[in-house]
């Protein structure tokens, strides 16, 4: 059996058993695969992860930068209580559009907004209207703009609050310090913010499964 298919086999397992998804998970997925959305949105195993963390935090406000389909959307929200909210940021109007129709087929577009545009435009806006603390920030867009994500995280978070970097290991491609490609640029800044920021504390996980070879960053925010 080959690698990829042992980790395939072991997700479908973990999956099955931990964080299987529901009929409102499955549409999701099939109206992103009809709108030809790319297939890069998290798996079952790293939604319940999400969500589990939003409820660990005891999450009332949450920020997601890049909603794609609102697949990772669903899971967070979720973990809401009932007068929770969550912004989320995509830069994609055909994307957010499919993501609305995702969010209110949940149920839970009382407590979940998509934004539209890049959301280096839209985090500023956000921050003039003075919201209240996000409890969990979760990162999951375009990679070179990595470092810019995680200072405006700050700047929104408290002390206690998660930031959640996705997709960091770029096929190890991460650890090519004389790389030009924008996304290895952009998420190795990112690494080296958290782990140089008085305000940060962070680590960074590999994982192996049905998306192949990636992996996460995980922040608290110290003060």
């Amino acid at each position: 059996m080959s690698g990829s298919q042992l980790w395939d086999d072991v997700d479908f397992y973990f999956t099955s058993q931990l964080s299987p998804d529901d009929e409102v998970l499955q549409a999701a997925l099939r109206e992103s695969e009809a709108g030809d959305l790319p297939p890069i949105g998290v798996t079952p195993g790293q939604g319940k992860l999400l969500q589990l963390l939003a409820q660990i935090q005891d999450a009332r406000n949450i920020l997601e930068i890049g909603t794609l389909g609102g697949y990772s959307t669903i899971w967070l929200a979720r973990a809401l209580p009932a007068d929770g909210r969550l912004i989320s940021l995509e830069y994609s109007a055909r994307h957010a559009e499919v993501a609305v129709r995702n969010i209110a087929r949940a149920g839970l577009e009382r407590v979940v907004e998509v934004r539209v545009g890049p959301a280096l435009e839209s985090l500023p806006k956000l921050a003039d209207e003075n919201p209240a603390p996000f409890d969990l920030v979760f990162i999951d867009a375009d990679k070179a703009n990595n470092p810019h994500y995680v200072e405006w995280a700050l700047r929104l978070t408290r002390a206690g609050s998660l930031i959640v970097l996705d997709n960091v290991v770029r096929e190890g491609r991460v650890i090519d310090a004389g790389s030009t490609a924008p996304d290895v640029v952009g998420t190795r800044a990112a690494i080296e913010l958290i782990a140089t920021h008085p305000r940060l504390s962070g680590t960074a996980i590999q994982t192996v499964g049905s998306k192949g070879y990636d992996g996460f960053a995980l922040a608290r925010v110290l003060a």
